[in-house]
């Protein structure tokens, strides 16, 4: 099975907003391809901001789903929330382990 990769680095509210309404319709449809949310830079800290309600609702609703999401373990330890992540089910992986580990699945990365 390949996989696809959505990586949200930007917080704009375009991004926060549209990538994980992409990625609930992708994991939607009959799987053709494994699916996994990479947060990496602004759009983690995001996941700390309490006034980006809807897009921590919608992310939280992926990893319900089953969906993996993924943000880098580095930056959640500099904004003290590696605990608050984890409890929400989030995998923490450092961005230089995780891009080089997409490489290795052959995984086909498409950043936002």
């Amino acid at each position: 099975m390949s996989k696809l990769v959505l990586h949200i680095f930007h917080a704009d509210p375009a991004s926060l907003a549209t990538v994980p309404a992409l990625a609930e319709r992708i994991n939607g449809v009959p799987q053709t391809a494994a699916l996994e949310v990479y947060l990496f830079g602004p759009a983690e800290q995001a996941l700390g901001n309490p006034e980006a309600k809807a897009f921590n609702d919608q992310i939280d609703g992926l990893v319900k789903a089953g969906v993996r999401v993924t943000t880098c373990i580095g930056i959640a330890q500099k904004m003290g929330a590696e605990a608050a992540f984890t409890a929400r089910g989030l995998a923490l992986e450092s961005a230089a382990i995780a891009f080089p580990r997409f490489a290795a699945e052959g995984a086909t990365v498409m950043s936002f």
